[in-house]
């Protein structure tokens, strides 16, 4: 069993179309919160993070915002967060999430959730980490990303293997499950990722 102190929140910026995806970054960030699990996410106001990151403080709970300078006007750093960690660049962000992290958690999101997702995906990939990754398919949103992994790997450029990389539910019962089930990444017999 994976241990869950801290989980890192990949989300939008944007609150996205629909309304349950505010819902659902709500109440992720409640239930870390009643389960003493402490979340590391972008650091801004805006969007899901936004969302995610009030409720889990409403809740009492433990939030980090890790956010580039660049980005503290545009999506409005958290001051009221537990810890804001402001750092030089995006690839400093990514870093610094990672290493705060047990676990990943994609929500809905654009282009820099999709990049954060990949990225920590490839990393697993790689061997530098083995830590659960799970997708929240809330609504199908991920489904467009699955169809292109079955088509990368249809045409001989992802393993069979790749696709277990990740996890995906559609809920955060589901979300807090997975965690739980995978493996401990400090076995001594886990897996090496090629």
């Amino acid at each position: 069993m994976a241990k869950l102190d801290t989980l890192c929140v990949y989300c939008g910026s944007s609150a996205g179309a629909a309304q349950g995806y505010g819902a659902i970054a709500q109440e992720l960030g409640r239930r870390c919160a009643e389960q003493g699990v402490g979340v590391v996410y972008g650091g801004g106001t805006v969007g899901l993070m936004g969302q995610v990151a009030d409720a889990a403080v409403r809740a009492g709970g433990t939030v980090t915002g890790i956010i580039p300078r660049h980005l503290m006007s545009r999506e409005v750093g958290e001051q009221a967060d537990s810890e804001l960690v402001v750092v030089d660049n995006m690839h400093q962000r990514k870093q610094a999430m990672f290493e705060r992290a047990d676990a990943f958690c994609s929500l809905p999101g654009g282009i820099g959730t999709l990049d954060e997702t990949i990225e920590i995906l490839t990393w697993k990939q790689l061997g530098l980490h083995d830590k659960p990754v799970v997708l929240i398919d809330h609504d199908g949103f991920w489904r467009p990303l699955f169809d292109l992994f079955a088509h990368q790997q249809a045409m001989g450029f992802l393993k069979p293997d790749h696709i277990e990389l990740f996890e995906v539910v559609s809920d955060i019962d589901g979300l807090f499950r997975a965690i739980e089930e995978h493996p401990d990444p400090t076995r001594p017999d886990r897996p090496e990722w090629t």
